[in-house]
């Protein structure tokens, strides 16, 4: 439920000054985040692939990609294909990112979507909470789109090398605890290649 009203106010608070126009005409600058389609070559890797799982995915037929993806994601729940498959499917997406640019947020399927629930932990939150008040307070005028899609870039480089500390910190305890048990066999399931 918590999780609903949050998609819902990133989501209004996104419409709400998007949809505004400013003196000039145009959308105000606002920081967005967005999701572009997936990728074609890479559906069609991924569907290929699952058939051999005995899984059907098409991967043409645009918007219906995303229902197929949650279809999948139900008939493969319990089943031992579960991890390797949900993880290429991750894969085959697109990465979000925050830019001034709305594109809308496929994954989602908002037109208008934002990040301004999680202020004490995002700095892209507290950025539209920052243009949010502009907006409703003073006299309409737009931000600058440079500066803003600046912070949006170094935003968005900083959440990836922040992803990328944490798979390495996740492998180093992985090593470490394996570590000690080197020789022995386990089965196990192979999640990538």
């Amino acid at each position: 439920l918590i999780e609903e009203f949050m998609l819902l106010a990133n989501r209004t608070v996104a419409s709400f000054v998007g949809q505004k126009k400013g003196r000039d005409g145009k959308a105000k600058t606002f920081v967005y985040r967005v999701h572009d389609k997936p990728d074609a070559d890479k559906l069609a890797r991924f569907a290929n692939f699952i058939l051999r799982f005995g899984y059907y995915f098409d991967a043409r037929k645009g918007k219906a990609v995303a229902r197929q993806m949650n279809d999948l994601m139900g008939q493969i729940k319990g089943r031992s294909e579960e991890n390797v498959v949900s993880i290429l499917a991750v894969r085959t997406m697109q990465k979000a990112y925050y830019s001034t640019d709305n594109i809308g947020h496929y994954g989602l399927a908002f037109p208008y979507y934002s990040h301004f629930t999680s202020p004490i932990r995002r700095y892209p939150d507290l950025m539209v909470h920052r243009l949010l008040t502009k907006y409703i307070d003073e006299d309409g005028r737009s931000a600058s789109q440079q500066k803003y899609e600046e912070l949006c870039e170094h935003s968005s480089s900083m959440e990836q090398i922040a992803s990328n500390a944490e798979r390495a910190s996740i492998k180093y305890k992985q090593v470490e605890f394996m570590s000690e048990r080197i020789g022995k066999t386990y089965q196990g399931v192979v999640s990538g290649v």
